[in-house]
């Protein structure tokens, strides 16, 4: 949902990772399930996205 919502805003991968605060190799491996996520970066992540954290985590399908 992430690596979606990052193509449909328009983002590269270094510039979305960039605008969230958080560093591109981690973004990647968040993007590709390699690492787990934390709440604050998640947050940072809705933020970056302009929508709720309830979508992601919906899309998420958990």
């Amino acid at each position: 949902m992430i690596r979606a919502g990052r193509k449909t805003a328009g983002f590269s991968q270094e510039a979305f990772a960039d605008a969230s605060g958080i560093d591109r190799s981690h973004m990647g491996k968040i993007e590709r399930g390699e690492r787990n996520i934390t709440l604050l970066n998640l947050v940072r992540i809705a933020q970056t996205l302009n929508c709720r954290l309830s979508e992601i985590l919906a899309k998420a399908d958990l």
